[in-house]
């Protein structure tokens, strides 16, 4: 484990001290495909059951067959995280936006910004209804959902872009609690 993977939150790993061998061959297939195992994973790792609730969630939304692309739900990422001001998914998941994009600008103008950004139409209406929904949850009505189908959002993708806004939501506020970091490898990549 790298130095900046030990720093990880105030939360240690489980108090044996030892992972499980499933664990420790997520983590030995994150270090092989990333270089690295990801803060967010060390920190849930003081928990094993809830490590594997929050990857198989993770995995599910960001992975998983959608109407929404890859990079559409990268995109939603950075966006809720961009209004809750959360370093470590801005860190993470603006690295994600540069290496799918292929684009290192756009990454930077996410997390700053999105309505500076390059975007389909599509992308911007799904974008909006993400911030709304962070902002003011409570607003949200049916002529919000009606845009998203304007756009050429099916009911399954706003399923889609809700459950990853809220999903990023959640975790933005996890990372605040605990005062997570994002790995140092992040703010290199895809540059």
């Amino acid at each position: 484990m790298s130095k900046d993977q030990q720093q990880v939150t105030a939360l240690d790993l489980p108090p044996s001290g030892k992972l499980s061998a499933d664990t420790k061959a997520y983590f030995d297939k994150c270090q092989e495909k990333l270089g690295m195992v990801p803060n967010v994973l060390l920190a849930y790792a003081f928990d094993e059951e809830k490590l594997k609730a929050f990857s198989t969630f993770y995995n599910e939304l960001m992975l998983g067959d959608s109407g929404l692309s890859k990079l559409e739900r990268e995109l939603i990422a950075v966006v809720v995280s961009s209004v809750n001001h959360c370093y470590y998914c801005l860190a993470a998941h603006g690295a994600a936006i540069r290496q799918i994009s292929g684009n290192p600008a756009l990454g930077e103008q996410m997390v700053m910004n999105y309505r500076v950004a390059d975007l389909h139409e599509r992308q911007r209406a799904m974008l909006d209804f993400a911030v709304k929904l962070t902002e003011t949850p409570d607003k949200i009505v049916e002529e919000d959902r009606e845009a998203l189908r304007q756009a050429g959002f099916s009911d399954r993708d706003i399923w889609d872009i809700a459950a990853t806004a809220s999903f990023f939501n959640m975790s933005n506020r996890m990372a605040a609690a605990t005062d997570m970091q994002p790995n140092d490898d992040y703010h290199a990549m895809a540059r």
